[in-house]
């Protein structure tokens, strides 16, 4: 069990400092005063998000782009609450030169939000594809920060950043926690030449590239991944132009789960996603990260029952926290949420027993999410 622990605890400390290095490789993107000529479509599938859309479409209307420059089209999926009379609510209250148009999704799949992004695309005006949630909030300067990448570099595929709105409650400062080292590793992934992940409430991509890729098949039998396997596909033909927007005013805002309850489905959701991977390097992240918890959490109980010694967990523990923390801190310091690190040890000490015990549910059980049940 030592060699096997010490083992792991070296593979785990080689990919989160490869991560660290990776991290600091993307530079920060900064916007200057350049007219604007990209034009976009906007992708934003919905289902019963009433109590989220006020928020959204405040930011909509606060995009600093040229309004003839982009089009949105939200995709409903079948809401059984106000969330399209909002919507043409706020429509009626724009300038007759925005575009924004609701249509209904056309469900082919046992995947309804690829289904929605897949409709959106088939009538899309523009060329490049940026999606969103509805549970987002986009910032002011959001698509001058993509038009500007992208005419300053050869890109077909864009991933930007994401991040947790603030409250108080613990729950809300663990997820925060999760997600500052997800875009850790998201980034380091980009600066290491092996993107492996991005996410799908912040993903720019040309509508030409989705076609070419035949779009979502081969992974529709799998509910969520709409952003993952895109990056897959992409990543296998055209690395080189596959780049990542590391640029504080491209930072999109989204909800957080409001109940462990609610985590726990979500956490379902992307695990069941995880056997489907094609990335050798994203599986071995994976593989990897659920081990180093695993083994957290084994030689902590092998500790309290005398099988083990306290000063091989204590080191394997330390050793963990440090780097974890380190990965961490520049994350939360590019997302300027640094005063959340003041939480971190005791996320550092659930998130193990949180991690293992999401892994092995995933395994044998299906999930709910808004309102439909998944099966394994």
């Amino acid at each position: 069990m030592f060699i096997i622990s010490l083992i792991i605890t070296i593979t785990y400390l080689i990919l989160i400092g490869s991560f660290i290095f990776g991290f600091d490789k993307i530079s920060i993107f900064k916007l200057e005063d350049i007219p604007a000529k990209t034009k976009f479509s906007i992708i934003i599938p919905f289902r019963n998000e009433a109590a989220n859309l006020p928020s959204l479409l405040k930011s909509i209307g606060s995009l600093n782009y040229p309004k003839h420059l982009f089009e949105i089209i939200f995709i409903d999926d079948e809401s059984k609450d106000d969330s399209i009379k909002i919507i043409n609510q706020f429509i009626n209250t724009l300038e007759r030169n925005q575009d924004i148009k609701i249509i209904s999704n056309k469900r082919q799949t046992n995947s309804p939000k690829k289904d929605a992004i897949t409709s959106a695309i088939n009538i899309a005006k523009f060329d490049w594809i940026i999606t969103t949630d509805a549970d987002c909030q986009l910032p002011t300067f959001w698509l001058d920060c993509f038009d500007q990448y992208i005419q300053k570099h050869n890109t077909i595929c864009i991933a930007a950043p994401v991040a947790y709105n603030k409250h108080h409650s613990f729950l809300n400062k663990f997820q925060i926690l999760d997600i500052l080292s997800l875009q850790g590793a998201t980034i380091g992934g980009f600066g290491l030449n092996k993107p492996f992940l991005c996410n799908g409430a912040n993903l720019g991509y040309k509508k030409a590239t989705f076609i070419e890729l035949n779009g979502f098949n081969g992974n529709t039998h799998i509910a969520s991944g709409d952003d993952i396997f895109l990056l897959e596909k992409i990543s296998k033909k055209h690395l080189s132009q596959l780049h990542y927007l590391k640029c504080k005013e491209a930072i999109v805002k989204t909800q957080a789960q409001p109940t462990w309850k609610n985590l726990t489905a979500q956490r379902i959701r992307w695990a069941a996603k995880t056997s489907a991977y094609n990335n050798w390097f994203g599986k071995l992240t994976g593989l990897t990260v659920l081990l180093m918890n695993a083994i957290i959490f084994i030689t902590l109980t092998l500790y309290i029952i005398d099988v083990f010694k306290f000063i091989t967990f204590f080191y394997i523990a330390f050793l963990k926290f440090n780097i974890d923390f380190y990965l961490i801190h520049k994350s939360a310091s590019f997302f300027n949420q640094k005063n959340i690190l003041k939480n971190y040890i005791l996320g550092f000490i659930i998130y193990p027993f949180f991690s293992v015990y999401v892994a092995c549910i995933s395994i044998f059980s299906g999930y709910k999410w808004k309102g439909r049940s998944f099966k394994k």
